[in-house]
């Protein structure tokens, strides 16, 4: 093991699978000489020339249309999106293309394509450069979601993404970039699709959340400890696949749910995993499954502001308080 940031592990894992597949090249904006938005691509020029890592115009539609074609030709393109603000402009040709391309053509048609955006708030870029907006595409069928919170589980899966002959979309929050943790020095570390991390055991309530919000619940569990309240907190990794299997279970062993995301409340992720745990495991619950989320507001620009719109350790602490309570 090796203790490194949230953005190195996944600059080893695009490293790692570019040297050992020759067919995986970088796309997008301002991703070459200037290493990313966010630095993640930082240094890959060098290694791999301007073949391999190309910057591309200011059009996300069209050079993402430029990725499936390659993707179809038997490529392993990974798009950078700047912004998750702006997967708008990508929708079309994500939704429409492909996560069609496999179910339409069958074996004849595969589209190996990852497209990592950096996503949420905290760090008061506004209203549309700070939105959660996976809900949107856990709504179309043939879109693998991961949403990694620790380093280990952004390399991990960020590798399995770009082998996987699926189209996937890789949601990096913006608050985990500095984040330093444990990863397997390993080229092979592989993280499943569809396979939920206990970050911690308890027995009193289970806290699902995913991205940023996952380190905030562990952090608000740890804080509950001290109030005699043992939280279990499940990491569900992947959206799309989801691991409803271990969250249920999880949720008829405290028989206490909060679910948490930082995305507006209607219509969220949350919203459908309330749903499907509730059709599984109503019986066995305590107290109605409970969700702290946004409220339905575009993000303040104001720190003041934006930190009272979004869930946080202390909002999450108050909601599971209240739950027990009940």
């Amino acid at each position: 093991m090796k203790e490194i940031t949230y953005t190195q592990a996944l600059r080893e894992a695009i490293t790692e699978e570019m040297c050992r597949d020759q067919a995986v090249f970088l796309m997008g904006e301002d991703i070459a000489a200037y290493g990313g938005a966010f630095g993640v691509t930082r240094g890959l020029l060098e290694l791999y020339g301007p073949e391999r890592v190309r910057n591309t115009p200011i059009s996300e539609s069209g050079f993402t249309g430029a990725a499936i074609g390659a993707a179809l030709t038997g490529m392993r393109p990974i798009v950078e999106i700047m912004f998750m603000d702006f997967m708008g402009l990508v929708a079309d040709q994500l939704v429409n293309m492909a996560a069609k391309l496999h179910y339409v053509f069958g074996e004849q048609a595969k589209c190996p394509l990852v497209v990592r955006t950096a996503a949420g708030g905290g760090r008061c870029y506004g209203p549309t450069h700070s939105q959660m907006l996976e809900a949107w595409f856990l709504h179309s069928p043939g879109i693998h979601i991961a949403m990694p919170s620790t380093p280990a589980d952004a390399k991990g899966l960020l590798k399995t993404a770009i082998r996987d002959p699926n189209p996937v979309l890789f949601v990096e929050h913006k608050m985990l970039y500095g984040r330093r943790g444990p990863v397997p020095d390993d080229d092979n570390h592989l993280v499943p699709f569809g396979q939920a991390r206990t970050v911690r055991p308890g027995q009193d309530l289970t806290l699902i959340a995913w991205s940023w919000m996952a380190e905030q619940a562990e952090a608000a569990a740890d804080e509950l400890a001290e109030c005699g309240v043992e939280a279990e907190v499940i990491d569900p990794r992947t959206l799309a696949p989801l691991d409803i299997a271990a969250i249920a279970e999880s949720a008829k062993r405290t028989g206490r749910v909060l679910i948490v995301e930082e995305a507006c409340r209607t219509g969220g992720a949350g919203a459908e995993i309330a749903a499907q745990l509730f059709e599984r495991v109503h019986d066995y619950l305590d107290a109605p499954i409970r969700r702290l989320a946004a409220p339905d507001i575009p993000i303040p620009a104001s720190h003041v502001l934006e930190r009272a719109a979004l869930p946080d350790r202390d909002k999450i602490v108050d909601a599971a308080l209240e739950l027990v309570e009940e």
